[in-house]
């Protein structure tokens, strides 16, 4: 009895201990970071700067992608937190350093976080951004965490 109650365990966990990050790399700009489970890619940008990822059934979204510094990172990082607050995202939260920088925020029912950093050639930057619904707030450190973790320049 022993055995079989183990199997049906083993069985049953089985479709969660199969949830393993994927893992995206960006040529065209030099960056990377892994993919939590379960969010489905919508294949490389037309110009290759990046990709959208998608969890369907919580309603999320990851897009990751690389860009030209106009002036320098500090200046690329305003502008971005202009382009939220343009549409109607209140930023509640934001940090930097001259490694990184993040904030997110809130609009209606829905939660930003993003965070970018310089790359290696001095000349660009790579940014991801994740969309989720504040239900899954709480749900929401661990896929942050992985991602802050795992995203960084190639090759420096």
């Amino acid at each position: 009895m022993r055995y079989l109650i183990a199997i049906v365990l083993l069985l049953t966990a089985a479709p969660a201990m199969a949830q393993f990050w994927a893992h995206y790399a960006n040529e065209r700009f030099g960056y990377e970071l892994d993919i939590p489970p379960g969010y489905e890619g919508g294949g490389e940008s037309d110009n290759g700067d990046g990709q959208a990822f998608y969890l369907l059934k919580s309603e999320q979204v990851l897009t990751v992608w690389g860009g030209r510094l106009l002036e320098d990172f500090e200046a690329e990082v305003a502008q971005r937190q202009r382009f939220a607050n343009e549409e109607n995202w209140a930023i509640t939260y934001q940090a930097s350093t001259p490694q990184w920088a993040v904030f997110s925020g809130q609009r209606d029912h829905r939660i930003f976080y993003q965070r970018m950093i310089p790359l290696c050639d001095g000349a660009s930057y790579a940014a991801y951004l994740i969309e989720y619904n504040v239900r899954d707030l709480a749900a929401m450190d661990g896929v942050i965490d992985g991602l802050t973790r795992s995203f960084m320049p190639m090759g420096c």
